[in-house]
């Protein structure tokens, strides 16, 4: 049975270096006991270990929700002996019950517009993090991540993805499946006096403009949330495969061969 996971998308060279560029935004160093939330298979955690591994006390906390991801996670990281390296398999909500005391940085890598309430949640970082401890966290879902001249893609994409799945596979998707949360968009400034209502202050924030390919597409229309988010009541194998089909013609289409997409990027220090 095929696997509708992450890793693929993960490894796109422009997504590694944009995880990169979030990880070196922080002061994590070697000592600390840092957490990655929505860890997937691993690939920013990997990123975490480079900059706090070879000391006594080092320690990643590697959370997500899919025992699928970490299992790939765990495997990715079997070789590191460094550091120590704990696995959590769980929603992220509940965070200050999943640690026993407090760390010294929280990062949530491209899945907080997944979280309903984020006031509830900002707490709980907030409760989870130490005096002077960071948050660290990006998202391409955000009020400002689809640039305007951008638009026409997405809209394109998805009519064609839904004609052609109408006609290929006689079928259409079932908006009362749609999982709302990842387009409840907060624009910077209302993340920022969230953040800074809970204690957290912003020392970071900056909109990163990323070129992606259409690979980067093809892959993220290979994983369960992005497929189940744009194509809700269709099975998976269908649903990707037209998206997949669809986003390669519209490149060709445009002319084009990257499309820029923003991410939020934003540190906050718990004072």
């Amino acid at each position: 049975m095929k696997e509708f996971s992450y890793q693929k998308f993960s490894k796109n060279d422009f997504y590694e270096k944009l995880n990169s560029r979030l990880v070196d935004m922080s002061n994590i160093e070697p000592g600390q006991h840092v957490v990655d939330l929505a860890c997937g298979t691993g690939s920013v955690t990997q990123l975490i270990l480079k900059r706090i591994r070879g000391a006594k006390d080092s320690a990643v906390t590697a959370i997500d929700n899919s025992s699928t991801s970490l299992k790939q996670a765990m495997e990715e990281l079997n070789d590191v002996k460094d550091a120590a390296i704990k696995f959590i398999q769980s929603h992220v909500e509940p965070l200050s019950e999943l640690l026993k005391d407090s760390v010294d940085a929280i990062f949530f890598c491209n899945a907080i517009h997944y979280v309903s309430d984020k006031n509830l949640f900002f707490i709980e970082v907030s409760k989870t993090l130490k005096p002077g401890g960071e948050f660290v966290f990006n998202t391409s879902f955000f009020e400002g991540g689809q640039p305007p001249e951008t638009l026409g893609f997405y809209r394109k994409w998805m009519l064609k993805s839904r004609r052609l799945l109408r006609n290929k596979y006689g079928l259409s998707v079932n908006k009362a499946d749609s999982k709302v949360e990842s387009r409840n968009h907060l624009n910077p400034e209302e993340y920022r006096n969230l953040l800074e209502l809970h204690n957290l202050r912003v020392v970071k924030q900056k909109i990163d403009e990323v070129p992606v390919p259409v690979e980067g597409w093809e892959d993220i229309s290979q994983f369960e949330d992005f497929i189940s988010g744009t194509m809700p009541g269709v099975p998976l194998d269908k649903a990707s495969d037209v998206l997949k089909e669809t986003v390669r013609e519209i490149y060709d289409e445009m002319g084009i061969e990257f499309l820029t997409r923003n991410w939020l990027e934003v540190v906050a220090v718990k004072i």
